[in-house]
């Protein structure tokens, strides 16, 4: 990772600490990835190579390094998606794509650290990583739903039901225990995800 997490840019890190970052997010990634249970603060900095006391100079908490390689993660597909001169379902379902493929990458990692909280309320509370999530997934959302019908007042519910449909856990199980390429999976929930959404605007019309 380049700019982890856009550091450079939120908080003007020098370089030299712009280095030791990004070696303990891409620490904290591969030690998630391969033994959770240990990815304790001291095997973080071990495997970055730099000592404890700058891993704590930098995240207070283990919390607070788990946070930022998520948000690292997520700028990816952010960057991604901002990017696209595609619209309409192309845009959705090429994003989509992309999604899949950072998941099979950081997956298991971003299972580890997932909030228990709902989506819709980190959202609206200005939490950092359900941020960035919505600014990758407005427009492709937003334009999907428009061309195939459902209207845009949907459209957080639109955001929720792909942060269940689309979540690392689910998309890991599909490929590990179904043994669905990404592109299968992709497919798969994106179609889905219109069914959805669909169904929700319907069931939303009945019941008020």
């Amino acid at each position: 990772m380049s700019d982890p997490a856009g550091l450079l840019d939120r908080t003007g890190l020098r370089k030299d600490a712009l280095r030791s970052v990004g070696q303990l997010l891409n620490a904290t990634g591969a030690l998630l990835r391969s033994d959770p249970a240990g990815a304790t603060m001291q095997a973080i900095a071990d495997r970055a190579q730099v000592s404890v006391a700058t891993a704590y100079r930098y995240f207070p908490t283990l919390q607070n390094l788990h946070t930022e390689f998520l948000y690292s993660v997520l700028v990816n597909a952010r960057d991604y998606s901002l990017a696209s001169h595609l619209g309409g379902k192309r845009l959705f379902e090429d994003v989509c794509v992309k999604w899949v493929e950072i998941l099979e990458i950081y997956g298991k990692a971003l299972t580890q650290i997932r909030s228990p909280r709902g989506f819709l309320e980190r959202l609206d509370k200005g939490e950092s990583t359900a941020v960035v999530m919505s600014e990758t997934w407005e427009r492709p959302i937003r334009e999907a739903m428009r061309e195939i019908g459902v209207s845009e007042r949907y459209y957080r519910n639109g955001l929720q039901l792909f942060n269940t449909l689309f979540h690392s856990r689910e998309v890991g199980d599909l490929r590990d225990t179904e043994g669905l390429s990404s592109t299968e999976i992709s497919a798969l929930l994106v179609e889905s995800f219109y069914a959805a959404v669909q169904g929700w605007a319907q069931a939303s019309a009945s019941v008020r």
